[in-house]
């Protein structure tokens, strides 16, 4: 089942995304091609702040909307999860969390991306102050946990590392009691 890297071209190198074009041989000895984004991963938080769950809502350009999700960001080149979660929860919402939970990872979209976003659960939370990155617009909200279970069934939230998160945290939270 596996593949051979034949040949391999960069065609877009950006800030945030590489793009690159593979020449494979494939299991049966054809060959194909294969085009692959590189992403440095990111991370997702789920902040429980008592029966509630901190959002952010920001513009989506690819998909020209305004959509719920949770607090996450980008990791650096080399920077380790387990500081970015925190760095990007303080950033985007203005809270530090005193208990991490690691809730593992996800690829986002293994056909074309290697994109993977390491997933924690944030809680007991203390309001210091957001100072988001620059060209990032954010608002804040605050669902309860019970209402975010709704949103997701009802097509309310539609973001695949939200729901992902979500999903794992709620689980955590539930063997935690």
């Amino acid at each position: 089942m596996n593949e051979k890297t034949l040949n391999s071209q960069i065609v877009y190198d950006g800030k945030i995304i590489t793009v690159r074009r593979d020449e494979v041989e494939l299991a049966n000895g054809r060959k194909s091609f294969r085009e692959v984004v590189e992403h440095s991963g990111g991370v997702v938080i789920v902040a429980l702040k008592g029966d509630s769950i901190l959002f952010v809502k920001q513009f989506r350009y690819p998909i020209k909307e305004v959509i719920p999700e949770l607090p996450a960001g980008k990791l650096e080149k080399g920077e380790d999860p387990d500081n970015a979660c925190e760095r990007e929860l303080e950033e985007e919402t203005g809270y530090r969390a005193k208990h991490w939970t690691s809730l593992g990872y996800i690829y986002t979209s293994i056909g074309f991306c290697d994109e993977k976003l390491y997933l924690y659960l944030a809680q007991e939370l203390e309001f210091v102050g957001e100072h988001p990155d620059e060209g990032e617009i954010l608002e804040n909200y605050e669902y309860k946990i019970k209402d975010v279970e709704e949103m997701i069934q009802n097509g309310k939230i539609n973001d695949a590392k939200t729901i992902c998160a979500i999903h794992r945290a709620l689980k955590e939270i539930k063997r935690e009691k």
